[in-house]
């Protein structure tokens, strides 16, 4: 089959794309309803704990980043399904074809922010660097002032870098979205049916 042949609607191409969105779709919906389970027994545990005078120093910092970690994953999944705030003033009053090249260019620009942050993190992270040092994060700190895989945090005392891994994987899959969207407006995939999500907009979402 032709490369010209994949790239009809539903074809293999598109497919691969829109199939493996839809499976980071899926993990990310099952990482959400954890991450917010989570949320609210760290809340809970701290409410609890101080009243009882016996408070847990590590719940607030465990709060904080749990909230980054569901805020990221959340973020990636709206744009997915499309429930990412946007302003309509413009394209409400366009025909529906100057519509239609509005979204295709929005949704490049987020193409381009994913791209973007994924550039950035693989600058800032340099796996190829640390992996010269041999992972030695003390080596690495004092040849190149990046000190990433030597900090820690303040009370958990976990690798910092653990707790930054968030925001490469946001770029993967906020990447991989938004291909799988744009291949929809272009009309070379078919949009999934979100009737299940019982979503329509996203105000819903709270």
């Amino acid at each position: 089959m032709s490369q010209a042949d994949d790239l009809h609607v539903g074809g293999a191409m598109p497919r691969a794309l829109t199939a493996l969105s839809e499976a980071l779709l899926s993990a990310e919906r099952v990482a959400i309803g954890a991450l917010m389970a989570l949320l609210t027994a760290l809340i809970l545990l701290n409410v609890a704990t101080r009243y009882t005078g016996m408070p847990l120093y590590w719940v607030d910092e465990s709060a904080i980043f749990t909230t980054v970690w569901l805020t990221f994953i959340g973020a990636s999944a709206m744009s997915r399904l499309r429930l990412d705030f946007s302003m309509t003033l413009l394209t409400e009053h366009l025909s529906a074809r100057g519509a239609a090249v509005m979204r295709v260019l929005a949704t490049l620009s987020i193409l381009a922010f994913g791209l973007a942050l994924a550039a950035m993190c693989w600058v800032w992270m340099d796996p190829v660097g640390i992996a010269a040092m041999g992972f030695d994060a003390r080596e690495y700190g004092g040849a190149t002032f990046n000190f990433l895989y030597a900090d820690r945090t303040q009370t958990l005392n976990w690798p910092s870098w653990v707790v930054y891994l968030i925001m490469p994987i946001f770029a993967l899959t906020l990447t991989v979205h938004s291909l799988a969207n744009l291949l929809e407006d272009l009309g070379l995939a078919r949009r999934p049916d979100r009737s299940s999500f019982g979503l329509g907009s996203a105000e819903e979402v709270a």
